[in-house]
């Protein structure tokens, strides 16, 4: 092989590498790992769904304090103002 087909062996492999750097990065890269952990925290997580009781009692606490918001009086508009 001749001095040109290693530099068009070269720069075909500079091509490939910037097409591929972001599927690299995305894999390898410093921010792989924090996501991969991630990723594993919160396939641990779980949804608790609250029983019955309580959720009665908070709907009860709600509307209780719905209740006990102070509110205005709607006044008619004056005429001939």
């Amino acid at each position: 092989m001749s001095w040109p087909w290693f530099v068009l062996l070269a720069l075909a492999i500079v091509v490939v590498g910037a097409a591929e750097w972001s599927r690299v990065q995305r894999i390898a890269g410093r921010d792989a790992r924090r996501r991969r952990e991630r990723e594993r925290r919160k396939a641990r997580l779980r949804v608790v769904e609250p029983q019955l009781d309580e959720r009665d009692e908070f709907v009860e606490s709600v509307q209780r304090d719905l209740d006990a918001l102070p509110t205005i009086e709607e006044r008619e508009p004056r005429r001939g103002s």
